[in-house]
């Protein structure tokens, strides 16, 4: 089966270099990689391209996921679509071998993977990772769970049943819904592991989850999310952090995260369940262009396994004269800003 990697961007020159150094080091190498850019400024795009992908531009004012990932799938030429968010990096050289192996079964039409933090990734949403993303793997699936940062699908079932482009998110979770309903099998893979690199002011995170519930909202007409929920989900999530933190001797470091970090999700929940539920233009702009928050140094720890990518080493190889050009105009950019 031929593989074609989607991936969708806005200004992700951050990150997405170390996807794709990743890619690179696959043992079951993808038949492309598109990245679908919706108006990148900085340099995203001249990084894909430079790294061996191929963009396909979208219009800023007609974005949302479903449409990204639509477009996307219709410039792919591969059996199966892999799906990744720019700014996450696979851990192992066999992330995209396991996921195709999980489609060894004509049953499975969506396979997922693991996902998990780094340094730069809060306390909280560490929890949710390990809570969303166990360590053992099932097929087929009873719920109709999955994320996109991180997934598989068959062309042929994209091809029956494309994203609902008007969801301001969990495009996924609605699109794996129906299939499981048509008697498609959901797979998941905890070995076929990325890392997600969240970089999100409090603003972003309360944005992120009140316009995921706006989009269940949709998905599941009986979804509700009362004053009591916020209360109890609020002391609940909270003080189960608060024991993993002091068992983990991290309370003391991590406390005022938490609690933002809770207060955040469990507010934007709230809010996107309560409040109004069409999506305005302006609401558009925020739910998808939000401004960006200052910028940080990023460091990474080694790999600790023989079968992890290094990614330390790979970047520390003599950059091309193209690569080198980038990263000046890069700063330069970043000057101006």
């Amino acid at each position: 089966m031929k593989l074609s990697v989607v991936v969708r961007s806005y200004n992700e020159e951050r990150h997405i270099g170390r996807l794709l150094l990743g890619i690179s080091q696959q043992t079951l190498p993808p038949h492309e990689v598109i990245v679908v850019d919706s108006g990148s400024t900085d340099s995203t795009v001249a990084i894909a391209r430079d790294m061996g992908a191929r963009i396909v531009p979208i219009d800023k004012r007609d974005f949302t996921f479903g449409r990204a990932l639509n477009v996307g799938c219709a410039a792919a030429t591969g059996d199966i679509l892999v799906f990744a968010s720019a700014h996450v990096y696979p851990t192992y050289r066999d992330w995209l071998e396991r996921l195709a192996r999980g489609f060894d079964d004509e049953r499975v039409q969506l396979v997922y993977g693991r996902q998990t933090g780094n340094h730069l990734t809060q306390f909280s949403e560490m929890q949710i990772f390990n809570r969303w993303f166990p360590s053992q793997s099932v097929s087929p699936q009873k719920s109709y769970f999955c994320n996109n940062a991180n997934c598989a699908i068959r062309t042929s079932a994209w091809q029956r049943q494309p994203y609902d482009e008007a969801l301001s998110g969990l495009e996924d979770l609605a699109w794996a819904k129906v299939i499981q309903a048509k008697g498609g099998w959901i797979a998941y893979d905890a070995l076929a592991e990325i890392v997600h690199v969240h970089e999100e002011t409090w603003d972003r995170v309360r944005n992120r989850y009140r316009r995921e519930a706006i989009a269940m909202r949709h998905i599941d007409d009986k979804a509700s999310f009362s004053a009591i929920d916020f209360i109890n989900l609020l002391i609940g999530n909270t003080m189960t952090d608060m024991r993993h933190a002091r068992r983990e001797k991290k309370l003391r470091a991590h406390w005022r995260q938490i609690l933002a970090f809770r207060f955040n999700q469990i507010l934007g929940t709230y809010q996107g369940y309560n409040g109004a539920p069409e999506i305005t233009d302006e609401l558009r702009r925020r739910f998808y262009f939000p401004h960006r928050g200052p910028r940080t140094d990023e460091t990474f720890a080694p790999a600790q396994m023989p079968e992890r990518i290094d990614y330390d080493l790979l970047e520390q190889r003599p950059k091309s004269a193209a690569t080198i050009e980038l990263e000046q105009k890069s700063k330069r950019l970043s000057v101006i800003k």
